[in-house]
């Protein structure tokens, strides 16, 4: 499909000057507003938000709430911002209902749910929920995966809640969870689902749920996202985990290169300078590693630091990440040296979202610590505390934060979607 898609829709809250931004070159382009956050890890797929906007440093459960909205049931996924719309995935037991919903993005109320699939959910991890997918959005439709009846299914929605179309990808063996998000690339929507019996990733078309191609992966549980990056000069679909740091071409699943040095399971995204791309993972073994991004898989430089969880940021030649036992740290990019190391708190699952010059990261019991995205020294410049457990990835566009929590009142749990904003 080569048509091109806009979802700059214009309200008086998230008008916008700024040009549209393509994230993928022609045909079957995709174009986004500065103010949107269409797919896992925001627009350029890195955790980086738009450094203009400016969002509050201070917040409560009273303080810089523009609107609250209750989520039934359980999931770790992030909402995503398209034009006026909020979507995320929900998981509610014990009837097993996996739906997504779709919120005004100003005033908080629910347009609709679509329930897209219904049946008792297995035994999982106690980390895990079955909605820990984050949707994406191409302007038309908005993707899902979901975990259902012992196989992985994508599905498409209409902006108006219509299933378009539902394909299953694979089988999957239920090791701890399914988690990963499909990718928007040009015409394809991309799903992975690693597991012990029959991994697989998989280039589907957007329109119809047809599969275009499909790459045969080794039988590991693993739990990363397909995450594509511009490295060495062109557009690499990256997968790390199954012991392995993959290549592909997104368009076609052709193997670019790749190359051993992985740990068998992985949760985080790659990130990249544009030269190299650093991975890691958190089974059998703790590891961050460069690899170089011209084809020859070659490692540039590793440690044993545990980022298992939490996906790691660039930002001016160094990398920055919080481990999943609540250390800050920061690394020279090129040379892998540790710069600093900073102590925040808590357990960590949620990853690290760059606003500029500032990193926003949110513990599992609510917390968020704001540091400054600096190789001079750790400095931390704020904390903010909001309900009892996050698991979810805050989404930071358009001056506002979206913020999934759980809440508990009276012994029971009640998960909450909370926008953040300035009220001035």
């Amino acid at each position: 499909m080569s048509s091109r898609f806009l979802f700059a829709l214009t309200v008086a809250a998230f008008t916008c000057a700024s040009p549209l931004i393509a994230v993928a070159a022609p045909p079957g382009a995709v174009t986004f507003a500065p103010t949107d956050w269409p797919w896992w890890r925001g627009p350029q797929r890195n955790g980086v938000a738009d450094a203009s906007q400016k969002v509050p440093l201070k917040w409560s459960a009273t303080e810089n709430v523009l609107w609250k909205a209750p989520v039934p049931g359980r999931g770790h996924g992030s909402p995503i911002v398209v034009g006026t719309q909020v979507f995320l995935a929900a998981a509610e037991a014990p009837e097993g209902i996996q739906s997504v919903l779709c919120l005004d993005r100003v005033t908080g109320r629910q347009l609709w749910q679509k329930e897209v699939h219904c049946g008792p959910f297995p035994k999982g991890n106690d980390k895990s929920s079955f909605a820990s997918s984050t949707p994406a959005c191409d302007g038309q439709r908005v993707f899902i995966n979901f975990l259902h009846n012992g196989a992985v299914y994508a599905t498409a929605l209409s902006r108006d809640g219509k299933q378009l179309w539902q394909t299953k990808v694979t089988d999957y063996l239920l090791h701890q969870g399914f988690p990963t998000s499909p990718a928007v690339y040009q015409s394809l929507v991309i799903v992975s689902a690693d597991n012990k019996g029959t991994g697989k990733i998989a280039g589907l078309e957007r329109g119809t749920g047809k599969i275009v191609w499909q790459h045969e992966r080794p039988k590991f549980p693993n739990y990363a996202s397909p995450i594509i990056l511009k490295v060495n000069g062109r557009d690499q679909l990256l997968l790390s985990g199954c012991d392995l740091v993959t290549s592909l071409d997104p368009l076609t699943g052709k193997v670019l290169w790749e190359t051993k040095g992985s740990t068998t399971e992985c949760v985080t995204s790659p990130v990249t300078d544009g030269n190299s791309i650093t991975v890691s993972g958190g089974y059998p073994k703790s590891h961050v590693a460069a690899f170089r991004g011209d084809g020859t898989g070659s490692i540039a430089w590793e440690n044993s630091s545990r980022v298992y969880v939490p996906s790691m940021l660039f930002h001016q030649g160094h990398l920055f990440a919080v481990q999943d036992a609540g250390v800050a740290v920061c690394w020279n990019f090129e040379t892998g040296v540790e710069v600093w190391k900073g102590r925040l708190g808590g357990g960590f699952s949620a990853s690290p979202v760059l606003v500029g010059e500032r990193v926003f990261a949110v513990n599992e019991a609510g917390r968020t610590f704001i540091f400054k995205a600096t190789p001079a020294a750790f400095e931390l410049i704020g904390e903010n505390q909001l309900g009892d457990e996050v698991m979810a990835t805050p989404t930071i566009c358009g001056s506002r934060i979206y913020m999934r929590v759980g809440v508990r009142k009276d012994g029971q749990r009640q998960e909450w979607l909370y926008c953040i904003g300035s009220k001035e």
